[in-house]
């Protein structure tokens, strides 16, 4: 029989994050950039109702704003001023900084994966002094499991039904939190395995996950 401490380190979990509205609010920044993109462009753009359907990728908000041949041009000015408009003014969710230190304590590995612009995510995660394994971007719902599978996640966390679908289409539990803009009826029914009230809950709730883990596989060996 391998040793316990065998056991633990290796079944030392890796866990993937979202990041919009769950490990970060980022309504506050989207929302000023789309006020400066609404006014660069003359295009309106309810900047109130955009920040309610955080989530899916930004092509897709852009959409009810901009005809389909400006989009692309639209989406790389938006993601040319972000930076210098959005990563001050948003701030940590409760518990993130806990929730992705806790996957570490444990030996394990945390890998955010996000439909944003990948770099815009890494200055949002740095500006805010979290600071995952790796991070993934330009990855949205069932898409996500393509990165989730790469680096041998076992639980994904995320706020939105998109992120259900893709912690099931890896094959990872789907741990979610009603902090974006579906409710836990909504996560529910699109197949969480497990509905936390946010990240403030996730650090006891892994402990449990990584004990009964190590349990099963000390039992199996």
């Amino acid at each position: 029989m391998a040793p316990m401490a065998s056991s633990t380190a290796r079944h030392a979990p890796t866990v993937g994050f979202d990041l919009d509205m769950t490990l970060i609010d980022s309504r506050p920044g989207i929302h000023a950039a789309y006020l400066a993109l609404s006014a660069e462009t003359g295009v309106r753009i309810d900047a109130d109702l955009a920040i309610t359907r955080l989530g899916p990728p930004l092509e897709e908000e852009l959409a009810h704003w901009f005809p389909e041949d400006r989009i692309e041009e639209v989406g790389d000015r938006y993601k040319e001023i972000y930076p210098t408009i959005a990563i001050a003014p948003t701030p940590a969710m409760p518990g993130a900084r806990e929730a992705v230190a806790a996957v570490q304590a444990l030996g394990g590995r945390a890998v955010v994966v996000t439909a944003k612009h990948e770099p815009n995510a890494r200055l949002h995660l740095s500006h805010l002094g979290i600071e995952p394994d790796e991070v993934v971007g330009w990855l949205w719902a069932e898409a996500k499991a393509v990165a989730l599978r790469e680096h041998g996640a076992t639980v994904y966390v995320g706020d939105h039904i998109g992120d259900v679908r893709g912690a099931r289409t890896a094959g990872a539990l789907s741990v979610a939190v009603p902090t974006g803009p579906c409710d836990e009826e909504e996560l529910r029914a699109a197949g969480a395995d497990v509905i936390l009230p946010d990240l403030t809950a996730f650090p006891a709730w892994l402990e449990s996950y990584a004990s009964y883990a190590t349990v099963e596989a000390a039992d199996v060996s």
